[in-house]
């Protein structure tokens, strides 16, 4: 079981997150093990605010070519998680 702190590890700022926002939902990255009920319980703690839903993604990491372009790597596989709120709940930190 992982701590509320450590499920949420960063929010995403990008035009459609930005987008989202307009209708009550935050998007951020999270531990890939998290459950919906342990995003919802870290970020109700965290903020102070009433969660509707959660829906979650799994993204494949890009496969990428070195710089001399005779190898290739892959960046990291990471979950993200859409977190709508109840009502006019608002979440200050993406509001500044």
């Amino acid at each position: 079981m992982t701590t509320n702190r450590t499920v949420l590890l960063r929010p995403i700022i990008s035009e459609k997150s930005y987008g989202l926002m307009e209708h009550g939902a935050y998007v951020f990255v999270v531990d890939p093990r998290a459950s919906k009920a342990e995003i919802r319980d870290a970020v109700e703690e965290i903020f102070a605010v009433h969660v509707a839903s959660v829906n979650t993604l799994n993204r494949k990491g890009k496969r990428k070519r070195s710089r001399r372009g005779s190898t290739f790597g892959q960046r990291p596989d990471t979950k993200r998680a859409i977190v709508r709120l109840v009502g006019e709940d608002r979440i200050e930190m993406f509001e500044s």
